[in-house]
């Protein structure tokens, strides 16, 4: 395994971050407990989750993905060799269920104490804002429109302030945010920077694959210059990376056949530019799954690459990315590819 070091930070984490969102709807606690195994064995220190996960979001399922690394945590008495990041989840439909209220100090707090307890932890190392109050581009939206009907205070202020105060009794211990936009990034990075006291954003947790490189137009220069790391989410671009989607095979336990609203990279401009990659990949003899990783892996302002799997060989196959290099030749591939098909899906 490789390691890189949290922005701002003394911490060490693994370049590959294991994701959790399938723990407990499309995984049960058992399978949950075996990734986790397997990844502390193959030298991974860092784990991803939310309070929202399991995903779909569901009324009856929120929070379980958190109660079962709670109990691997309990079970095993490791919580100090797992580098842990969380997030509150932003006010939207889909979160409905677990308060409305917005990022006001008070539901910070109420999420912290719960995601806490359901870890069972005194502390979470990231604590990360899930996505932003404010309407804006976000979950598959490419451009920005202003909504006039958002009436949106900027609260920036005040929820790093309670942030600070978290963070000074011990319950979390660094800030990220996720789904941001350039904007939205710098505001939190320039508070920190007029207001001495309020915590430094040290990571952005944001979609980016070979479909979805958006976060290269105006992000990855903030992310370089101001040390925020990405962790990158969606690698794999919920599975069609991996080519089990080509030909019109339909696996009946994916996620987007499950899920049919997962749909952002199933378009037939990215089954386009899927057909290219397998086709580059099979030229250099790789699997278009772990260069698809490999090469979010190696870019400047990746972080961790946030990974997740329903099942211990896709698990096995995506932690292996990490020995996979790439040529020049694959890499420039992959560039004429981009060029020909860039973003291909928000």
């Amino acid at each position: 395994m490789n390691y890189t070091t949290l922005p701002h930070t003394d911490i060490d984490v693994s370049k590959i971050c294991l994701g959790t969102m399938t723990w407990g709807n499309q995984n049960t606690e058992e399978e949950g407990h075996e990734q986790m195994n397997y990844a502390v064995d193959q030298g991974i220190n860092f784990f991803d989750t939310a309070e929202l996960y399991s995903v779909p979001a569901h009324a009856d399922r929120w929070g379980d993905t958190e109660k079962i690394i709670g109990s691997w945590f309990q079970k095993n008495g490791n919580r100090d060799k797992i580098v842990l990041a969380s997030k509150i989840a932003g006010k939207a439909e889909m979160s409905k269920f677990i308060r409305t209220t917005g990022f006001t100090s008070d539901s910070i707090r109420n999420a912290v104490a719960g995601s806490l307890e359901r870890l069972q932890t005194d502390y979470i190392d990231v604590y990360q804002l899930h996505w932003p109050e404010r309407s804006t581009n976000y979950f598959g939206k490419r451009g920005y429109e202003h909504d006039v009907s958002d009436h949106w205070q900027d609260n920036i202020h005040e929820v790093l302030e309670t942030l600070r105060d978290l963070i000074r009794e011990g319950k979390i211990r660094h800030v990220g945010i996720s789904n941001e936009t350039p904007w939205g990034t710098m505001r939190f990075i320039m508070e920190s920077k007029v207001h001495a006291s309020l915590p430094r954003t040290i990571t952005i947790q944001n979609p980016y694959n070979l479909l979805n490189r958006l976060f290269e137009v105006g992000l990855s220069e903030i992310a370089i210059r101001e040390k925020v790391g990405l962790l990158a989410y969606s690698p794999l671009g919920f599975g069609t990376l991996t080519g089990k989607f080509m030909g019109g095979m339909r696996p009946a336990t994916s996620r987007v056949v499950l899920y049919p609203q997962y749909s952002r990279y199933s378009g037939d401009t990215a089954s386009k530019a899927i057909e290219k990659y397998h086709e580059l990949a099979k030229e250099h003899g790789l699997s278009m799954a772990q260069m698809a990783l490999a090469f979010v892996n190696t870019r400047p302002f990746v972080t961790s690459t946030i990974i997740g799997a329903t099942s211990m060989e896709q698990l096995k196959q995506n932690i292996g990315s990490i020995d996979v290099a790439l040529s020049d030749e694959v890499l420039q591939g992959i560039e004429d590819i981009h060029t020909m098909i860039p973003n291909p899906s928000p």
